[in-house]
């Protein structure tokens, strides 16, 4: 730009960007503006260039006298000469389309000859002004002494609106709304630019805003570095208010200004926002690509530009178009591992001086922020004395900087990269923002969150499945803003696991200190638990029945691996002066296993019954049934009648129905004890063995209560003892282990939730009725395999009941057996962990009667 020696010839310096000022433009009912593209409009609109040649006068002076035009939005003045300065003013005034009214004198200021690198067809020019709908115009130059250049002309814009004229004069001139189908589609197929770390922002695309691209035939140009290094922060200078309607037209009147009156390739800016935030994409090439545009001159090489439509001299931008600039900026950026509150190094293109003095000499480096204005670079006002300072507030508004996976596994890692991992999983990230500025880190595991940290954190734990997974870190600032690593593939190698039975063992208990400190697990409270010596093994997961009793609050206890981020899955419910047991299936990733308590305060009992391994002897898994061995209430596999104080009945399970006479260490039955008339417990144990302190139901007069136990098989029978009171026991096998070669493997997978009724996750939205039937797919969903899963671990949940009801989880595709798996009564939440055989892909639940909300998360399975 001529900004410096124009402002010397005047005393003053360039206010403006690229743009000139405007007039404002009241909106009217029921028509379309003629500078505004429509919805249904896809591109291209055909703009208008009207010349009128300035009349010299001698003695350094020219004139348009004032008369009527054809309609235009946009002028400015130009010359042939692109080398040539005018050394005294050049002013114009406009008269309204709709009001024939004339506006005041308006200064037009030169623009740079050079912008947009030296090439055929340049001509000097002014910066153009946005004036609006007008029909006539003035123009006179004077004030100078030197002769005036050659062919000079005022240049006037219709910006098009699909065929439709601005009237000549009265009316009322309609601009509704525009609305623009997002997010934006490229003018042109293009190979997919850097990937971001920041969102990619929704930008009205050249063919959206009705770009001529017959105007543009030579094709975009791209930064020699192909790195954006920095962004510049224009403003286009128009004084008056303009409705965010007339955007569009204003963006395509500065296309048609800047390449047939200017003589430029194209737009000169990348981006424009208006001051209702809307985005536009400026120069072509693609709104993902490292475009040079023609915005900051000397500095053009390594940045880009986003240039806000308005005049913020004297009042600042619009909340909405700071948000834009933010937006766009982050996402520039973000492209190339930059960081909007920090700084870059920029190589001078020309020797100049800036706004504030400081010289700049061709070649040479200097210091710039990432996100500048346009009086950084160059010797002009813009972006505006008000807007200028809200870019510090721009700066700070990003997500979280240069985010990027350091280390997985304690190894190096860089964007692209593949990495080993076994099923632990510890992944290290770095970024260039302040922790208070974070709120919070997620770990995602092929796009799925699977570790929440705070923002103070720089490491997480997880746990995977066999196979490649796409590994990110997200960050979600204090304000809300979102960035996202580049990816970094693990390929884990997990081997699937056996199972090895324990006799069931007390391994920890809140009330007396075992295997934790005693005392009751409070409100948000974590107690952590040494699993890994107690199975004398290496586990990959541990099976443990775990009680829940004395809580005082309504409440739910997560159980999940120790060193690693809770899910939302929980393990039990429970209300004030229950006791709750469930069995769990918990992957062990050091060692360790967590417990979580939600509300209030609560004793937890953890009793081992196995774990698998993958390395060493062990068992696999075989499906068989759901299918009733035992119930004392018909005689059923034992005695009839209900099983007294201290009594116990020995069901065989080897040889019997189906299952294998040899080899079965160990069998998966769902336990149910109804009709107790005392409060008690129930413990299932080897045949032959001796019975430990461990329980597997608690349970209290009137109350049905179900729980899975895997108990190991030592002479072919299991036993069922009764602490107090009688009590009827029921037991449906769903499963055995054995030393089948054929059996199946077990992989840990979540703690992760698949169904919800109440949300609609996994199924439709909605309580289960009576009688009805909601089927799940498992298999293919969410990283669990498409084929080859035998059984899915599912730990349901049945809460919100209106009556008395069971549920059975049955496998989709077979009829369903009498078995159940949860009995509550109404107003109960009751949970029980399901091995289920998995048929065609999916599980099916089954409601008896009034109405329920299921809950399943699945913890591992069988493949």
């Amino acid at each position: 730009m001529r900004g410096t020696a124009l402002a010397a010839a005047l005393g003053v310096v360039a206010v403006l960007g690229i743009q000139g000022v405007a007039n404002g433009i009241d909106a009217g009912d029921g028509e379309v503006s003629p500078y505004s593209a429509g919805a249904r409009e896809k591109g291209p609109v055909e703009g208008e260039l009207h010349k009128l040649a300035l009349k010299p006068k001698g003695k350094g002076e020219a004139v348009l006298s004032q008369q009527d035009t054809e309609p235009f939005g946009l002028l400015g003045v130009s010359w042939t000469d692109p080398e040539a300065e005018v050394k005294g003013k050049i002013e114009a005034r406009t008269r309204d389309a709709d009001t024939g009214k004339w506006s005041k004198w308006k200064l037009l200021e030169q623009a740079e000859s050079g912008l947009d690198g030296k090439r055929p067809g340049l001509r000097g020019a002014t910066e153009p002004v946005w004036v609006g709908p007008s029909d006539g115009a003035e123009v006179r130059v004077g004030g100078g002494t030197a002769e005036l250049p050659a062919g000079m002309e005022l240049n006037l814009v219709d910006p098009g609106a699909a065929g439709v004229k601005a009237k000549k004069k009265g009316g009322s001139l309609g601009l509704a709304p525009v609305s623009y189908a997002l997010p934006a589609v490229d003018p042109a197929p293009t190979t997919p630019g850097p990937e971001s770390t920041a969102p990619r922002p929704d930008v009205v695309s050249r063919v959206q805003w009705g770009a001529d691209e017959a105007l543009n035939n030579e094709g975009p140009v791209y930064l020699p570095g192909a790195k954006v290094k920095a962004l510049f922060v224009h403003h286009t200078a128009s004084t008056a208010p303009y409705e965010c309607s007339e955007s569009a037209a204003i963006v395509r009147s500065l296309h048609v200004y800047h390449v047939k009156s200017n003589g430029w390739r194209d737009l000169g800016y990348n981006f424009l926002v208006d001051k209702c935030g809307t985005l536009f994409e400026g120069r072509q090439g693609g709104v993902d690509q490292p475009v040079m545009g023609a915005h900051t001159y000397g500095w053009n090489s390594e940045s880009t530009s986003v240039a806000v439509l308005g005049d913020y001299t004297t009042a600042g931008a619009s909340a909405a178009a700071l948000e834009g600039i933010s937006k766009v900026a982050a996402y520039k950026l973000g492209q190339y591992d930059g960081d909007m509150n920090g700084t870059t190094t920029l190589t001078a293109g020309v020797t100049q001086t800036n706004f504030f003095g400081t010289t700049f000499t061709e070649k040479q480096q200097y210091t710039f922020k990432t996100v500048s204005g346009h009086r950084d670079g160059f010797n002009t006002q813009c972006p505006g004395n008000q807007l200028y300072p809200q870019l510090d507030s721009i700066r700070k508004s990003g997500p979280a900087a240069q985010l990027k996976i350091a280390s997985v596994n304690g190894a190096a890692a860089t964007p692209g990269a593949t990495l080993p991992s076994g099923a632990a999983l510890t992944v290290d990230w770095t970024t260039s923002t302040a922790s208070g500025l974070v709120s919070k880190f997620e770990v995602l595991v092929d796009g799925e969150s699977v570790a929440v940290t705070d923002g103070s954190a720089r490491k997480a734990m997880a746990a995977v499945t066999d196979g490649k997974h796409e590994v990110r870190v997200k960050a979600t600032a204090a304000n809300g803003k979102v960035s996202t690593s580049l990816a970094v593939t693990v390929e884990a190698v997990v081997k699937p696991a056996k199972f090895v039975p324990l006799t069931p063992k007390r391994l920890m208990d809140t009330r007396t200190g075992l295997g934790v400190a005693a005392g009751p697990v409070g409100a948000g409270g974590v107690v952590t638990l040494p699993v890994a010596a107690a199975t004398g093994g290496t586990p990959t997961a541990v099976v443990l029945n775990v009680t829940a009793t004395n809580p005082t609050q309504p409440s739910f206890v997560s159980v999940y691996p120790g060193g690693t981020t809770r899910s939302s899955a929980s393990n039990l419910n429970f209300t004030p002066g229950q006791t709750i047991p469930n069995l769990v299936v918990v992957p062990v990733i050091n060692g360790t296993v967590s417990f979580y308590n939600n509300q209030g305060t609560v004793d937890l009992i953890a009793d081992i019954t196995g774990y698998f391994t993958s390395n060493g002897e062990g068992a696999t898994q075989t499906n068989f049934g759901p299918k009733r061995l035992m119930d004392t209430r018909t005689g059923l596999g034992v005695a009839a009648g209900p099983v007294g104080t201290g009594g116990v009945v020995t069901l065989p399970v080897a040889g019997v129905d189906g299952i294998p006479a040899t080899g079965v260490k160990a069998v998966v039955l769902n336990v149910t004890a109804t009709n107790p008339t005392q409060p008690s417990f129930v413990s299932v144990y080897p045949s032959g063995t001796t019975r430990s302190s461990a329980s597997n139901l608690n349970f209290t007069p009137g109350q049905t209560i179900p729980n899975l136990v895997v108990v190991p098989v030592v002479d072919g029978k299991v036993s069922f003892y009764n602490n107090q009171g009688t009590v009827d026991l029921i037991a449906d096998i769903t499963g055995y282990f054995s030393d089948s070669a054929t059996g199946a493997m077990h992989a840990n997978f979540g703690p992760k939730r698949l169904m919800d009724t109440r949300t609609g996750l996994g199924v439709r939205q909605g309580a289960v009725a009576g009688g009805s039937v909601v089927t799940l797919p498992v298999a293919g969903v969410g990283g669990i395999p498409a084929s080859g899963v035998k059984a899915v671990v599912l730990n349901v949940t049945a809460t919100n009941p209106t009556e008395a009801s069971f549920v059975s989880v049955f496998p989709s595709g077979t009829t369903r057996t009498s078995a159940s798996n949860l009995n509550f009564t109404a107003g109960l939440t009751i949970p029980n962990l399901v091995v289920v055989p998995v048929v065609d892909g999916k599980v099916s639940f089954y409601n008896n009667s009034g109405s329920v909300d299921l809950i399943a998360d699945i913890t591992g399975y069988f493949s």
